[in-house]
């Protein structure tokens, strides 16, 4: 058994750790593959002795103590994991798929510690084999019961099928579904479960086929992109409400509150542009309302005549009181004090790039509320390519890390300098007494400068566990 509130997502072993990063290129890979292998050879040893040292230390501490679902280096509460140590390391995987260049993906190792000569430097890249006949894999959990959990997007042609895969956590074997036969939910994308309440909550995006080649706006007329969430009996392994969302198209990340004791979290929904609140009712049912909602901005130049912001990833603090998104096309990333979750408040905004910069293609008409539109970015005297996508904060919430990569036919569609330069990582610093939030000036990856050629960097993980994958309970 472990101890009440235990983070379930940090107990990894090392092997499991890399295994489910390069779970979430399957996304990337329309490939019949297996589950249960993966390959990390290493297609350029760049590691210096000291940044080989520490990732070497961390992963022999973990073999040693650690089994997916056991007691491990995680930490009782949220709350004790925001006083843990500063990250020193950040994996990302980096796609190659739709940037012309052919070779395999990999999982790019980035050294994020101030005081080492390698800093914001890509210290250990290795290669990405991955390969899965389940169809579009997306997100990762481990569970309680030492097994770990993925969600699907799609069957193996590429329609639209909302399931999730078992895996045994120390073998890698795959143990069958997580939901009852024929229980899959409609479409699928995100999930996250509170066990303490018996509930998951899981999202939409669309079927493979329909998203894999970029955006089709008469796909959003014909009613094939997603607007539900699915409330699961996480007991019985089966949706017991669906939630239709007002104005909530494309539902993507979803998070509980990462106190245990929480029945409430928040949705991004990325077409609508807006976060909204599901929370739990007084006889059991489940409801949601929309909190925060960004402006369509009147355009010319580009697909259609109003640009949504595009809201693709959103995360918590350890101690809920900040609310993080990204506005993928808008170009800005936004902070929010939700210590009255029903009224979140803004309080912080930055702007990284984004389709709506000065002396871009695209011309804004009429902004509620901008008064100009932004100046590019440049960085270390780099222009930054594409706009904030996935975001990933310190455990003391006081450092947001993000990288610009959403799916390479969209990156291709909407970014297309992003295919051909490679996408970046930024640190912000942020202010978590007042709200606010600083680009760092001194930090920047520029992954167009990889060995093989420029690479699409996406999702961001610490080793022992993050804002985004831990739950306790």
């Amino acid at each position: 058994m472990l101890p009440p509130h235990w983070p379930v997502g940090k107990a990894m072993v090392p092997a499991l750790f890399k295994f489910l990063l390069r779970l979430h290129l399957a996304l990337e890979c329309d490939l019949e593959v297996k589950l249960n292998r993966f390959v990390g050879d290493s297609i350029e040893n760049s590691c210096s002795k000291s940044s080989e040292a520490r990732i070497n230390a961390f992963f022999e501490d973990v073999a040693t103590a650690t089994k997916c679902g056991k007691c491990g280096p995680g930490y009782p509460t949220p709350l004790e994991a925001m006083k843990g140590p500063r990250e020193e390391i950040v994996y990302l995987p980096c796609i190659y798929r739709n940037t012309g260049i052919e070779a395999p993906d990999y999982l790019a190792t980035v050294d994020v510690d101030p005081n080492s000569p390698q800093y914001s430097q890509v210290i250990e890249p290795s290669e990405f084999h991955t390969k899965c006949n389940l169809g579009n894999l997306h997100t990762s959990h481990c569970l309680a019961s030492g097994e770990v959990m993925i969600s699907a997007l799609g069957d193996a042609q590429g329609n639209a099928k909302g399931g999730f895969v078992l895996l045994d956590g120390e073998t890698f074997e795959v143990k069958g579904t997580w939901e009852k036969p024929g229980g899959a939910a409609p479409m699928g994308y995100d999930f996250w479960y509170q066990p303490r309440h018996n509930v998951m909550i899981s999202t939409e995006w669309a079927a493979p086929n329909v998203f894999k080649d970029g955006f089709n706006p008469a796909h959003v007329e014909a009613g094939l992109y997603g607007s539900h969430l699915h409330v699961w009996d996480w007991q019985r392994h089966e949706i017991i409400q669906t939630l239709q969302m007002k104005d909530g198209l494309i539902p993507l990340e979803v998070r509980f509150l990462h106190d245990p004791a929480a029945t409430q979290g928040f949705v991004g929904c990325a077409l609508s542009s807006n976060i909204q609140r599901f929370y739990k009712n007084e006889g059991g049912t489940w409801s949601v309302e929309k909190v925060i909602q960004v402006p369509s901005k009147k355009v010319k130049g580009w697909l259609l005549p109003e640009m949504p912001g595009l809201i693709t990833d959103i995360l918590l603090s350890l101690d809920d009181r900040f609310l993080y998104f990204s506005n993928w096309l808008h170009g800005d990333i936004r902070q929010y004090d939700i210590s009255n979750p029903q009224k979140p408040r803004l309080v912080g905004q930055i702007f990284l790039g984004g389709s709506i910069v000065k002396g871009g293609p695209v011309q804004v008409l009429e902004d509620q509320e901008l008064k100009c539109q932004p100046e590019p970015l440049v960085v270390k005297g780099k222009r930054v390519p594409g706009g904030p996508q996935m975001i990933q904060l310190s455990l003391d919430g006081k450092r947001l890390y993000v990288t610009s990569s959403l799916y390479s036919a969209w990156d291709k569609q909407f970014y297309p300098d992003l295919t051909r330069e490679g996408s970046m990582m930024l640190q912000v610093d942020v202010d978590t007494v007042n709200g606010g939030l600083k680009l760092n000036p001194n930090f920047l990856v520029d992954f167009g400068k990889e060995p093989l050629g420029p690479a699409l960097a996406h999702e961001l993980r610490y080793p022992g566990g993050d804002c985004s994958s831990d739950i306790w309970i």
